[in-house]
């Protein structure tokens, strides 16, 4: 169920406010507002006078509307996008979600927000999407948690997917759980695996629990849609085919202000290449001794043209930032090639970059875990072979 106020009935009476008993609405420049914990109640509803409140029951277990049943239901993914650019979690939402669609013989659907960003859809068409649901508006050029959720909630309310996954970053993380509120339904986080259970034809969301010693199956067996956020770089992206065709749907909402007003944005500095996007990510752990060693670390990955990542170890001691931590509680990488520099493999850490192409283990223990997952190990002291390393490609870095 959701509240929805329309503002072109809205007469700012605030008859609303008075019959909120949890003071969840507020009157902004002549109109009603919904607060975030607004609990569904409909007492303001009930009282409003020019029926500018509007209750929309969303149940999946009662007949939808006709209008929603022509539409069906549908594997849904949530294209984030930065600067008109795609993020390189999509396409792997896009990837997965095409075998989760044929599984449950549904259609694969993207939903694009963003403001002059119609020359993405076709490109998601190309990676596996049937169809792209597209809302252009001036409103939604910057992300924002309060416009973004109200417009994608009212689109699934519309639509009636069966599945919805976002990638688990900063926006999706922050985006899932608000939309999944507003709809009533359950969300998954982080998960590293999907899958269609072939009986029931639910959604099987699989994630790590208890500081990633288990891995838990979680189900959504009632609500709808099944929501998940999936980590970026656990799962392969869609393979583009350009000959593939599919429907743009443009749409247009009724967007209600934010809040929260955006100042200014500040851009990241570009100077260090992103782990997650990187081809090559060469990390090192305990077994470098010291921060000052990280130095060879840079030498080396830029020698490789790769970037440098670190367990958590190294990151909680302080020798390098967090935005470098790979494992369970940093981020998970999928490079063609993963270089671990005194990283003894504990399991945390493992889960992070695990699916790499080709990982080379340089440890001095030969019982250490991380020689269990590694393609190629070195037993001998980090501190001995980096040099020996950077030497050799010094020589000839082709």
């Amino acid at each position: 169920m959701s509240v929805k106020i329309i503002s072109d009935k809205c007469t700012g009476c605030e008859a609303c406010v008075s019959a909120c008993p949890y003071n969840a609405i507020e009157i902004r420049d002549g109109i009603a507002h919904l607060l975030d914990n607004c609990v569904l109640c409909k007492a303001c509803a009930d009282e409003c006078p020019s029926e500018a409140i509007a209750v929309i029951d969303y149940d999946r277990s009662s007949k939808q509307p006709e209008a929603a049943d022509r539409q069906g239901k549908g594997v849904w993914v949530f294209a984030e996008q930065r600067n008109g650019t795609p993020q390189g979690v999509t396409y792997e939402l896009l990837g997965e979600g095409e075998k989760l669609a044929c599984d449950l013989d549904e259609g694969l659907c993207a939903v694009l927000l963003g403001h002059n960003v119609s020359g993405i859809a076709e490109e998601l068409i190309q990676y596996g999407a049937s169809k792209v649901y597209l809302v252009d508006d001036p409103a939604l050029a910057d992300f924002q948690d309060e416009p973004y959720a109200q417009v994608i909630a009212e689109l699934v309310m519309e639509f009636q997917p069966s599945v919805f996954l976002f990638g688990a970053t900063t926006v999706g993380r922050s985006l899932a759980p608000r939309i999944a509120v507003k709809l009533g339904t359950g969300l998954t986080a982080d998960c590293t695996g999907l899958a269609i259970d072939k009986e029931s034809k639910l959604l099987l969301q699989t994630r790590p629990a208890f500081g990633g010693n288990v891995m838990a199956t979680i189900v959504c067996p009632k609500k709808r849609p099944q929501m998940a956020t999936v980590r970026p770089k656990v799962m392969k992206p869609g393979k583009r085919n350009e000959t593939r065709t599919g429907g743009i749907i443009k749409l247009s909402r009724e967007i209600s202000p934010p809040r929260a007003r955006l100042l200014e944005t500040f851009h990241g500095s570009e100077q260090r290449m992103n782990i997650q996007e990187a081809d090559i990510v060469v990390s090192g752990g305990r077994g470098l001794e010291k921060p000052e060693n990280f130095e060879l670390l840079e030498e080396l990955a830029k020698l490789l043209g790769g970037a440098v990542g670190a367990s958590r170890a190294a990151v909680d001691a302080g020798w390098i930032p967090y935005a470098h931590q790979v494992g369970q509680t940093g981020k998970t990488v999928r490079p063609k090639l993963y270089i671990a520099c005194g990283i003894s493999g504990a399991v945390q850490h493992l889960a992070g970059m695990s699916s790499s192409d080709v990982i080379v283990a340089i440890n001095k223990d030969p019982n250490a875990p991380i020689f269990s997952v590694a393609t190629y190990g070195i037993i001998g002291d980090a501190m001995e072979i980096i040099p020996a390393l950077i030497a050799e490609l010094q020589k000839d870095p082709a």
